[in-house]
């Protein structure tokens, strides 16, 4: 008897273990929800334009967010972009939103890529073709919060390991040269030698290359700059610096001969249209002949410059790629030999919109077709406000025909 009691009771306990379990992975099931960041702080990101989420790029990693996957973010005033990427570089399209975990950035943040600023308050129409129906934007205060929810996990994951390419700060045998990201534009028919110079920059020194660029282009005998990446206050401060050695940069400054332009990275906004040609101007009313434009890696807004005045020195596209794309081989080691996939991938994200801006995005326009770039920039050029007089001008500074027939 006693042994049947026992039974029955061991029987017993275990139905309840079995039914204590079913209850407790229900009960998880129901409270299982998307991986969710919520309520967090916000903040304007002014630079470039767009929404600080307040957690940094760590610790939002730690939570179980990784860089590919898709995700929604909702504002506690009712806005929200859905299903966009998480990045740790701009990689989408132009003008596509994303979140992203950019290095030295403090939060993550959402916004759109070269496009107009997400906190702005109101509905802005288009203006022009290279511009949507209606940007959408935030309406956003320091008073209201973000919720990023993961939407799926991996889904541009294929996208972010293409496009995820670092290089250091440390010099590693390199040239200064190529260290510096530093040549003068010689390389294709119709431009004057050592006339056009590019460059990281020569005065901020985050990237440690600042005092290496200083004594280049002294060396190169740079006469003005094209500084797209401070104000005249930044560079006060950067003079200030207990970091600071580029007292050849600094020299031309008191001079007069740089143009500091705090220029962002979107290039189809009016602040940088005005902004280039504020620049242009300048170099321009200069009168010199040997001009550095420079922004901090002189890869994104460097390389914008760097292609209309090339452009409108006639270069071709194949001329244009291969000045562009040495800037990857000499931060990224990426060339058409070593990585030929990152590279195409870069060329078609990258340069291509910028080429197609140029040239007034006109999809009956093969960009790759183009032997001479000349006449859609200087109508480009006519198009930002420069007059015909201001344009050759500036051409006459750079443009050798006597080189564009061989």
């Amino acid at each position: 008897m006693r042994k049947t009691v026992r039974i029955i009771l061991c029987l017993l306990l275990v139905f309840v273990c079995i039914f204590s379990l079913s209850a407790c992975h229900k009960k998880n099931n129901e409270n299982t929800g998307p991986l969710t960041l919520k309520d967090s702080a916000i903040e304007h990101e002014t630079k470039f334009g767009g929404v600080y989420i307040k957690i940094t790029i760590d610790d939002f990693n730690a939570m179980g967010f990784t860089f590919g996957d898709s995700v929604d973010v909702i504002f506690s005033n009712g806005f929200k972009v859905e299903d966009i990427p998480y990045f740790n570089g701009f990689y989408v399209d132009m003008l596509e939103p994303l979140l992203v975990g950019y290095p030295g950035y403090p939060y993550i943040r959402v916004g759109y890529n070269n496009g107009e600023d997400m906190w702005n308050t109101g509905e802005l129409q288009a203006t022009d073709s290279t511009r949507p129906t209606l940007w959408s934007v935030a309406d956003v205060t320091a008073h209201d919060t973000a919720t990023v929810v993961l939407k799926e996990k991996g889904k541009y994951l294929a996208l972010q390991e293409a496009m995820d390419i670092h290089y250091t700060d440390t010099q590693d045998g390199r040239t200064n040269e190529v260290f510096a990201n530093f040549r003068a534009v010689n390389t294709f028919s119709g431009i004057k030698y050592d006339t056009l110079y590019r460059s990281c920059s020569p005065i901020d020194n985050q990237h440690n290359r600042a005092h290496i660029c200083d004594d280049l282009i002294q060396a190169a005998g740079v006469q003005f700059v094209m500084d797209l990446a401070d104000s005249p206050d930044e560079l006060v401060e950067l003079y200030a610096a207990d970091d600071f050695d580029s007292p050849y940069f600094k020299s031309l400054a008191d001079d007069g001969n740089v143009v500091a332009l705090a220029m962002s990275s979107a290039y189809t906004k009016q602040p940088f249209s005005t902004k280039l040609v504020q620049g242009f101007k300048a170099i321009v009313a200069s009168g010199k002949s040997k001009i550095l434009v420079h922004c901090v890696e002189g890869k994104d807004r460097t390389g914008f410059v760097c292609v209309v005045l090339e452009a409108l020195c006639c270069a071709s596209y194949d001329e244009l790629v291969n000045d562009y794309m040495l800037t990857y081989d000499n931060y990224y080691g990426i060339n058409k030999q070593t990585d030929p996939s990152k590279y195409n991938i870069i060329v078609e994200k990258n340069l291509h919109p910028m080429l197609k801006y140029i040239t007034g995005n006109d999809p009956n326009v093969d960009i790759t077709m183009i032997t001479d770039y000349c006449q859609y920039t200087n109508q480009f050029l006519l198009g930002l406000g420069m007059t015909q007089t201001e344009i050759n001008a500036l051409k006459d500074i750079f443009y050798s025909p006597v080189l564009h027939l061989f």
